[in-house]
């Protein structure tokens, strides 16, 4: 069964915050473990296994990513890279979460492999409205795909 834990990756504290007040704002109670950095979201994806390349055991299964493009050691676009290289994380789905309005790095996000590319609105409102969009389509309306390991038929 998918974890309903919802993966933020942000660097900026201000973003942080606000993202986890629109959260709350928008009613979504799901556990949100926050990482600052592209390598930490590498090392949690991949525990034991930092690049991505290895076979690192029990990886935990969020329900959604929300990823920023602009993170400190690993990019954005270098972690959705790994993720959709790994059978392990392929399917999970993926967020990019950025204030970028550059073509490029919405059309780099997609061919990446990213579900949805999303900017960081200026105004609160606007951004918890958001939030509150990603929360319902992806947590409650999405059907995930089907986990595939031993106990699957």
């Amino acid at each position: 069964m998918t974890s309903q834990t919802i993966l933020l990756v942000e660097d900026n504290p201000d973003d942080e915050a606000l993202t986890m007040r629109a959260f709350e704002k928008s009613d979504i109670r799901n556990e949100i473990v926050v990482l600052r950095d592209g390598a930490e979201a590498l090392a949690y994806l991949f525990p034991g296994d930092g690049d991505g390349d290895g076979d690192g055991d029990g990886a935990p299964r969020p329900a959604l990513i929300l990823l920023d493009l602009n993170l400190p050691k690993v990019g954005g676009l270098e972690v959705l890279r790994r993720m959709r290289t790994d059978e392990r994380t392929r399917l999970i789905p993926v967020v990019v979460l950025t204030s970028s309005k550059l073509d490029e790095d919405i059309l780099d996000s997609y061919r990446s492999g990213a579900n949805a590319y999303v900017r960081k609105p200026v105004r609160f409102s606007d951004f918890a409205d958001a939030v509150r969009a990603l929360g319902v389509f992806w947590l409650r309306l999405n059907e995930p795909a089907p986990s595939r390991g031993p106990e699957s038929d």
